[in-house]
Parts: C-alpha cells; structure tokens; sequence
C-alpha cells in the first residue's frame, strides 16, 4: 500500500511517476461566464488545478468581465497579486490597513499592469464599454481568496444581525435584507 505524502495539504506525487500533465492546464483561452449578479468570472490555476503548482510558490488566473462587471472586494491571505490588463479598461483598487483605510485606486487600459499587496481588499471592475479580460499572478500556489461580502453576510450560521448593524451603523432590516441574497 502506498503512502500518500501531503505537503501544503497537496498530495505530493512520487517523482517516478509525475507525468507532463500534473504540470498542464488548458482553458485560458476561454472566455469566463459573466451571467452572474457580479458580471465576472475568474479561471483560477492554482495547485486545485494544476498538481505540478505545489510548492512552487506561484499561481495564475484569468478574469472576464462584461461591460461594468465587477471583481468584488476581496483578499488573498496568502499572496500578494500582479494585474494585467489583456483587453478592456478595467478600473482597480486596494485599500490600505487600520487606522488609514486609504484608496489606492486607478483605470488601467490594455497592457498595464498593476499590484495588489498581499493581504489588502482589493477589487476591479470593467469600466469600458465591451467586455474586458485581465491575467493576475499569485505569489502563493494556494493564494486562498475571501470575498468581504460573502464571508460577512453569508457566513453559516449567520454572524448575529445585530452585531453587523452595529458595525455597519445601519438598521437590522438592511442586515437581513443584505443576509437573504447569501
């Protein structure tokens, strides 16, 4: 019986039988579905995707927006992201740490690049009037990603709505509304 060694949490094959597809992926090529509620869709390569990725340290993916689809705010608590732009004008963004909260945001055109520092919420969205494509790179083969509203309002079981309307400084109704769309 064989021994399956994990490392990151990943099976780590025997090197005598790693083949040239734990090292392939295919599909970038193709455009994302962008019929959701945020109007984007994000192909991730990471080590879920490609075996050959753990411990490498790096990762990729790809994110299709249509026209004012958005990337919504969101962390890797894991890597930090490099951005580029493939088509489209995408609008981007991050938001520095406590006490500051400081906006850090531009519209980047075909071909720019831009980075957000590991840890920080950070967002993007298609601010042209076509659909609009970006490639990111991850310093983590396992980047890890929280989407700030999901993770707040549709954590199971719910965070009390009382708590976050306290937090959000609004009525417990918008809470409950909020919480129903999660």
């Amino acid at each position: 019986m064989e021994t399956v060694v994990l490392v990151n949490g990943f099976a780590c094959k025997d090197a005598k039988l790693v083949q040239a597809n734990d090292f392939f992926f295919s599909g970038l090529h193709l455009m994302g579905n962008t019929s959701n509620a945020v109007g984007s869709r994000v192909t991730p390569v990471t080590v879920a995707q490609l075996p050959g990725l753990n411990t490498l340290g790096i990762s990729m993916a790809r994110i299709d927006f249509a026209p004012w689809g958005i990337n919504p705010p969101h962390t890797h608590p894991r890597a930090t992201e490099i951005l580029t732009v493939i088509e489209g004008c995408i609008q981007v963004g991050f938001v520095t740490s406590n006490p500051e909260n400081h906006l850090i945001n531009k519209v980047l055109q075909k071909g720019d690049v831009f980075i957000f520092p590991k840890g920080l919420i950070h967002f993007q969205r298609n601010v042209g009037h076509g659909n609009a494509i970006a490639i990111v790179g991850l310093s983590s083969q396992n980047p890890g990603v929280i989407t700030v509203a999901n993770a707040v309002f549709g954590a199971k079981p719910d965070i009390p709505n009382d708590l976050l309307a306290k937090a959000f400084q609004v009525d417990v109704k918008v809470v409950d509304q909020i919480q129903s769309k999660f």
